[in-house]
């Protein structure tokens, strides 16, 4: 398949890889058509879905039945009246009707805008009129249907209302005001394709941003962004026709288009979903364990968890690959998987705007903490902020620069506010706000936000460092480094800290300095927190990412004198 929309399949090296990714263009392409419709023709009866649920339920779906289901929710589509440009919002969590509908979607060439399920009925107010959204396809969940239906009346462009229910939920009654999508689907009449669907630039996927700070912001993309996870399902990813790949990844957050979806079926992988309301590393470890996962992609934060799982219990050897993004890995976390399993876990670095950025490819060698090295399809580097190179070893803001034409995989901007775009993209450089450094050998690691940095007496401290040495010290499971402010210094170092179980009793005092005590010695004295706070959580974005900034905010109140 990818032989036909690039020029060279197989890198052995950085250098092979740098000088000859190159991508073959079509005119007009659609993922649905040109990449799954095609497997359906190449590889009928070859799995190409296989989706289980906590529930008990199991759906293996091939190639042609694929095309065949998603043909009929086209069909269906079209009958409540999506057209090409049409905005329509899906918040169906992990449902199997969420891969039939981005794919329909595609197929008219409407736009798809994922959305999570834990939006409040003011989020869905913002975000249908901010879009202009025509229809909502959602889970018959009451929490969700509730919101949805309360935000109707201050949502004029809304015309259509979708409720699906799981299999096990057949016969529960979906609201007044809502189509039933189980009810409906199966009497959808023939698809016939539109004699119009899209052109390259036209948008096809709209994301709100997770938001950690601000109001979240519309990531607009076009249909090429598809083939911009190419290199992240074939190269990042590592797969192939025999790999069965499950991403931990809810289907409102960007993840789940970069590992559920678009690249995994470039390489005609199986792309394996486990439908679960509440995270335990134990739930995904059995299903591992069960379905002989051979790659796993997930946040750092579900490595966290699983390390402290008894590995005995688990048969994991059917993984080969396992990689990781979302947020930056810190390094122990790594080496004791490693221990547990033998298998590296490959670092990737992009944004909802983006594709894979940086990543640690399969002939890079990892280097666990670092992002990796640049993906070829983009030209990356790291600015100042007077716009000069960084040297390496020197801190610096993750850029690309763009030339006569936009990157595969590159947003078209941020829908209806170019005021925004133009903050992050102008003069010809996209801004990601992501601090980081180069080693010698074109390793670029994490630092933090731009806005995340902290001045203290003339430093400048990047939370994560500081994190990476809390890491290693047994008592923490999670933390997140943020600045208060200090009347002598301007900023002091603050950590907000979740405790393991066994050192939960031990906080106070003595656990404090023993903590500092130990930054001191992992990394360079100045950077310890001189503020320690034991929490029970994290304050998080649905996409897993912590929120430093309700921290920040929320400290601003705390430490009001100090300034």
């Amino acid at each position: 398949m990818i032989e036909r929309f690039l020029t060279q399949t197989h890198f052995t090296s950085e250098q092979d890889f740098k000088d000859h990714l190159h991508f073959i263009i079509p005119e007009n392409f659609n993922f649905a058509y040109d990449v799954m419709d095609e497997w359906a023709r190449l590889k009928p009866d070859k799995v190409c879905l296989l989706w289980t649920s906590e529930r008990g339920e199991e759906v293996r779906t091939t190639f042609r039945q694929f095309k065949e289901q998603t043909d009929r929710t086209a069909a269906y589509f079209q009958q409540l009246g999506i057209v090409h440009g049409d905005k329509v919002m899906l918040i169906l969590k992990r449902h199997y009707q969420w891969w039939l509908s981005m794919m329909a979607l595609c197929k008219l060439g409407a736009i798809a805008i994922p959305a999570t399920h834990m939006l409040t009925k003011g989020d869905i107010i913002y975000r249908n009129n901010r879009a202009s959204v025509k229809a909502i396809i959602c889970c018959n969940d009451e929490y969700v249907t509730t919101q949805v239906s309360e935000a109707m009346s201050e949502s004029p462009t809304v015309k259509q209302l979708v409720a699906v229910n799981s299999s096990t939920q057949q016969d529960k009654a979906v609201p007044e005001g809502f189509h039933d999508w189980r009810k409906e689907w199966t009497e959808a009449p023939h698809f016939r394709r539109p004699e119009f669907v899209n052109t390259n630039e036209d948008t096809m996927l709209m994301y709100f941003t997770s938001g950690t700070s601000g109001e979240p912001k519309m990531v607009a993309h076009d249909f090429l962004y598809a083939m911009g996870h190419l290199t992240t399902g074939c190269f990042w990813h590592n797969l192939n026709e025999n790999s069965i790949h499950l991403t931990v990844a809810d289907t409102g957050w960007g993840k789940a288009v970069w590992g559920k979806l678009y690249g995994q079926w470039f390489a005609g992988a199986t792309v394996f979903v486990f439908d679960h309301e509440k995270f335990t590393a134990e739930k995904i470890m059995r299903q591992i364990e069960k379905y002989r996962i051979t790659s796993f992609c997930a946040p750092p934060t579900i490595y966290r968890f699983m390390i402290l799982e008894d590995f005995s219990k688990y048969d994991l050897s059917s993984l080969e690959y396992c990689t990781t993004a979302g947020e930056a890995m810190n390094p122990s976390v790594e080496e004791t998987f490693y221990q547990r399993t033998g298998i590296h876990i490959y670092e990737g670095f992009g944004q909802t705007e983006t594709t894979m950025t940086l990543g640690t490819f399969p002939w890079i060698k990892p280097k666990p903490g670092s992002m990796g090295k640049p993906n070829p399809q983009y030209d990356v580097c790291l600015l100042r902020p007077d716009g000069t190179d960084c040297e390496d070893g020197e801190k610096g803001e993750i850029c690309i620069r763009i030339g006569d034409v936009k990157p595969i995989g590159l947003f078209k901007g941020y829908y209806r506010d170019p005021e925004k775009t133009k903050e992050a993209w102008h003069d010809g450089i996209y801004h990601t706000g992501d601090m980081a450094w180069r080693d010698e050998e074109g390793y670029y690691w994490f630092v933090g936000r731009t806005d995340d940095v902290i001045k203290s007496s003339g430093y400048r401290i990047g939370p994560f460092e500081v994190e990476n040495a809390l890491m290693t010290h047994p008592a923490v499971v999670e933390c997140a480094v943020t600045g208060v402010p200090d009347a002598i210094r301007g900023m002091v170092v603050k950590a907000t800290i979740v405790l393991s179980q066994e050192y939960k009793a031990k906080a106070g005092p003595d656990l404090v300095k023993e903590l500092q005590d130990h930054v001191k010695h992992e990394t360079a004295p100045y950077k310890y927190p001189r503020v320690i706070e034991f929490v029970d959580e994290l304050p998080k974005t649905i996409s897993g990412k912590i929120r430093r900034v309700e921290i920040r905010e929320n400290d601003e109140e705390k430490y009001q004198d100090k300034k």
